[in-house]
């Protein structure tokens, strides 16, 4: 009963919230995008809108880290979600849960690891039927 009473305050968290859901997602993590520099995020900065789909890949075979999570848009690497946040994300990539990304936040920051925020995105329905 307990939880069924949680996945109706999240569906209505979905009705009412659209700072922190959209549609039947619920936003599960806002994070800073790493690697600005080192990839395409510099090179497209200006075409970027906060709300654009992004892409997120798991790479178990990236040589730095074997919970690598890559962030594309448009078929072109922005970066990666940061090392210290990337477990929770990798491991249900893994576990082919449906996750979705969007650009949260754009800032003309000085640091480049603080101009792109990215919030993940995780289906409420998935969770509704289950027990």
């Amino acid at each position: 009963m307990q939880r069924l009473q949680m996945y109706g305050l999240l569906a209505w968290l979905a009705l009412t919230t659209p700072d922190v859901c959209i549609a039947q997602s619920m936003v599960v993590q806002r994070t800073p995008l790493a690697g600005f520099t080192h990839h395409a995020a510099q090179t497209v900065w200006d075409q970027l809108r906060e709300g654009d789909a992004l892409q997120l890949v798991l790479e178990t075979s990236n040589p730095y880290d074997a919970q690598a999570v890559r962030v594309d848009w448009h078929k072109q690497t922005l970066g990666y979600l940061p090392r210290t946040r990337n477990g929770a994300i990798a491991r249900a990539l893994d576990a082919k849960q449906p996750l979705s990304a969007r650009i949260g936040h754009l800032r003309d920051a000085p640091d480049p690891r603080r101009r792109v925020e990215i919030e993940i995105l995780a289906p409420l329905a998935a969770s509704a039927g289950k027990d």
